[in-house]
């Protein structure tokens, strides 16, 4: 089983987001994929409920608590974690524990870099990463159209000293779509599998599967 973690300390850059469209790809290409809500909020088990029972199916895993971190069936091919936001101390070391990859989203603004860059200097206080045995990728997220090529946008990964893994637009299907418990992935249009296309680079870091997905 691999396992990703999606993690920021900072709220409202799109973990859940992230993580249930990370879960939905997976499912889609057949995997046995499990997601587990390890914040309080408990967004992403919220999603779970509302997935209809025709939707590629996903586990759903509770590891709010420390005691049920580590808990998955053992059939499960790749799991998804949605960290909590408050992610320090023994509860960061517990689910770090579990990554083979940690995957960072954040938006285009001072407060996510300097929120960010505090993230991933914390991160190298956890030994297991220190070591380089987990995987760290940043993921540009919710990213206005023509805003790639912007000369702040280029500034703003600069000073976090990391190129982002993928580039993913602000679209409203994100939102409107998690509502009834669905992703992008979840459909077939034209529309939605261009959007899908932005998450390839992602997919191609954490998941050894050389077939097209697109």
């Amino acid at each position: 089983m691999k396992t990703i973690l999606v993690a920021n300390q900072k709220g409202g850059c799109g973990k859940t987001l992230t993580a249930i469209s990370l879960a939905s790809a997976l499912a889609q290409k057949g995997y046995r994929v499990a997601l587990a809500d390890a914040d309080n909020q408990k967004s992403s088990m919220h999603w779970l409920k509302q997935r209809p029972q025709t939707a590629a199916p996903i586990a759903s895993l509770d590891w709010r608590h420390e005691k049920s971190i580590g808990d998955a069936p053992k059939n499960i091919e790749y799991l998804i974690i949605d960290a909590p936001g408050a992610l320090s101390g023994e509860h960061a070391e517990q689910l770090v524990s579990e990554a083979h990859a940690i995957i960072t989203p954040l938006q285009p603004s001072f407060f996510d870099i300097d929120s960010t860059r505090r993230f991933l200097k914390h991160l190298q206080d956890i030994k297991r990463i220190r070591k380089g045995k987990v995987q760290i990728l940043l993921l540009a997220n919710r990213v206005k159209p023509n805003g790639i090529n912007s000369k702040e946008m280029q500034d703003f990964f600069a000073k976090v000293e990391q190129a982002p893994v993928a580039w993913i637009s602000e679209r409203s299907a994100y939102g409107q779509l998690a509502m009834q418990g669905l992703s992008i992935f979840d459909k077939t249009q034209k529309n939605f599998v261009e959007i899908q296309k932005q998450w390839q680079p992602v997919l191609q870091a954490v998941i050894e599967d050389p077939s097209e997905w697109f």
